[in-house]
């Protein structure tokens, strides 16, 4: 599966009960990112899942964020070849935060996407 054939949601269309999972960079994260999000850079997924297989359970439904929408799009493929019910959010954190949602920053400022 291509990155750009991965099922995706938009921010209104989040799935009830769903772990998101932010793949951003840790800086990108630590400037804003939505609450009770998941946070697992791209790079790390596939060793983060092997050496802590109950951090995404794959009977949950989850929905993998980035900036943008691309490296969300690359984890979401690996985690449906690996079985998991994943989908891509379409649009990424501007897409979430041009729609108002709420976020939080670990760096002590506004969050804001970065």
């Amino acid at each position: 599966m291509l990155p750009q054939q991965v099922p995706s949601v938009t921010v209104d269309e989040l799935p009830d009960g769903a772990v998101v999972l932010d793949v951003r960079e840790p800086e990108e994260w630590s400037a804003g990112h939505i609450a009770d999000a998941v946070h697992v850079p791209m790079a790390e997924v596939p060793q983060r899942l092997a050496a802590q297989p109950d951090s995404l359970r794959a009977d949950a439904p989850v929905v993998v964020v980035c900036k943008v929408g691309g490296r969300s799009a690359q984890v979401t493929a690996w985690l449906r070849h690996h079985g998991y019910d994943a989908v891509n959010l379409s649009g990424g954190m501007l897409a979430w935060e041009r729609a108002g949602r709420p976020m939080q920053a670990a760096d002590g400022g506004s969050p804001r996407v970065v």
